[in-house]
């Protein structure tokens, strides 16, 4: 556990944010070999149908996350108020309220995959496969919440590090698994689908068993798993509208996405390989985001307003740092990082596609990256319509103006009009920050 209402904010946030950041490389760099067996061993119609099945599952899996995220905070807050009792009660409704809702959505998807992907328009060629991997990997979802949830709590108490162990496990066997069942013995791309929902299960048992064993403090107690009509209201004021805002940005993916399945499979290849780096430049700067929060979070709860602002300002500087280094990867990397996803007579020219994509975004992703750190800021303040509302007006510019470039100048216009969303979600957020300030006497020191 880690206490984040003394000592310096700097240490604090790096120590808590390094485990965050380790684990999201790892799960990336998975999500990214997987991407790689499909589309080495299996073609780049499995890539493509994978790439096509991924912002869906984004959809469920951002919303779980945006749920326990919220519930995060309400932990955060109990922990530093030092109010241990309130800890195993907000996660157990939590468990009970997210149980059931993924329980549903797990069913709903299943049933309608087959009109997601007309919807989505996908081509004909790949949607039998799609839907197959689609089906399985709907399977997974209340593992996935299982495991947020209980990763939620003990990143509240300052445990990021064990959760960061069990991502890192789950990860590794199911590339594994995969080397083994895709590459060696040479299973489809529903296989891959089937590892990916083991993982999850294995990861979901090693975080319920730790947290009984070792950290009783969260444990629900036999009182505490009824719902609390009270504490669901406030668990759904912070993680309803975090869960919608999660959500947002796949939905938004999803109209990207069917722009992208009108420039045909070569263009949908292509995209799949890049949007693996754009997941390897934003969403590691989620986790110093994540640090933000819980920080700003405790010291609200132990009523050190005073702590706030400086911490908020090391994050940002930390997130600048992880733009310095993964701008640069990007930049001089960008050729081989795509011909990694691709091999045989279409790679050329899925090549060229990709590396013209990443040599702008290189640039654009200073922009996450200070967007997350802001969006940290907000969360910890309780502030959640906020970072919803920013965001809804980040993902709809991008989608819209992927509309009208991406006809026109190709997977290069999805880049520019990236940057537009995110541009514009600064201009809203920055001078929000300073209101906020100053209305809750946030000392600038």
């Amino acid at each position: 556990m880690r206490d984040m209402t003394n000592g310096s904010p700097l240490s604090h946030l790096w120590r808590y944010a390094l485990p965050l950041l380790l684990g999201n490389w790892v799960q990336l760099t998975y999500n990214a070999v997987d991407s790689i067996i499909a589309g080495r061993f299996i073609g780049a119609q499995a890539l493509a149908a994978e790439g096509i099945a991924g912002p869906v599952m984004n959809l469920v899996i951002l919303s779980i996350t945006g749920l326990c995220i919220g519930a995060g905070v309400l932990m955060s807050e109990a922990f530093g108020a030092r109010d241990y009792p309130r800890l195993g009660k907000v996660l157990g409704n939590t468990l009970l309220l997210g149980g059931a809702v993924c329980g549903v959505v797990c069913i709903l998807g299943i049933a309608a995959a087959p009109w997601i992907l007309r919807v989505m328009a996908v081509p004909e060629e790949i949607r039998k496969i799609t839907g197959l991997y689609l089906r399985v990997t709907f399977l997974g979802a209340p593992f996935t919440f299982v495991y947020n949830a209980l990763a939620a709590g003990l990143k509240s108490v300052g445990d990021s590090r064990t959760p960061f162990l069990f991502l890192a496990f789950s990860a590794v066997l199911n590339a594994v698994l995969d080397l083994i069942f895709l590459g060696l013995l040479g299973f489809g791309v529903v296989c891959s689908a089937a590892t990916t929902v083991f993982a999850e299960a294995v990861s979901a048992l090693l975080a319920t068993t730790y947290m009984v064993r070792k950290v009783p403090l969260l444990v629900p107690q036999k009182g505490q798993w009824r719902m609390d009509a009270g504490l669901l209201r406030q668990i759904l004021r912070y993680g309803g509208p975090t869960a919608l805002q999660q959500a947002i940005q796949p939905i938004g993916k999803l109209v990207i996405q069917e722009q992208v399945n009108a420039l045909g499979v070569t263009v949908i290849a292509a995209f799949n390989a890049v949007t693996r780096m754009d997941d390897f430049a934003c969403i590691p700067a989620q986790g110093i985001s994540s640090a933000i929060s819980t920080y700003i979070a405790q010291n609200r709860g132990a009523e050190k307003p005073e702590r706030i602002r400086p911490g908020f300002r090391a994050g940002i500087r930390l997130e600048f740092g992880y733009w310095l280094i993964v701008g640069t990867v990007t930049a001089l990397l960008r050729v081989p990082i795509v011909s990694l996803f691709v091999a045989g007579e279409e790679a050329g020219e899925v090549i060229g596609y990709g590396s013209r994509y990443l040599m702008w975004m290189a640039l654009f992703y200073l922009l996450p990256a200070m967007t997350n750190g802001v969006q940290g800021f907000f969360r910890g303040m309780g502030k959640m319509y906020t970072t919803m509302a920013a965001t809804f007006l980040q993902i709809s510019l991008r989608a819209a103006f992927t509309v009208v470039l991406a006809p026109r100048i190709g997977i290069t216009g999805i880049a520019f009009a990236s940057a537009i969303g995110w541009s514009t979600m600064m201009l809203f957020e920055v001078p929000y920050y300073f209101v906020t300030c100053r209305k809750r006497n946030l000392s600038a020191r």
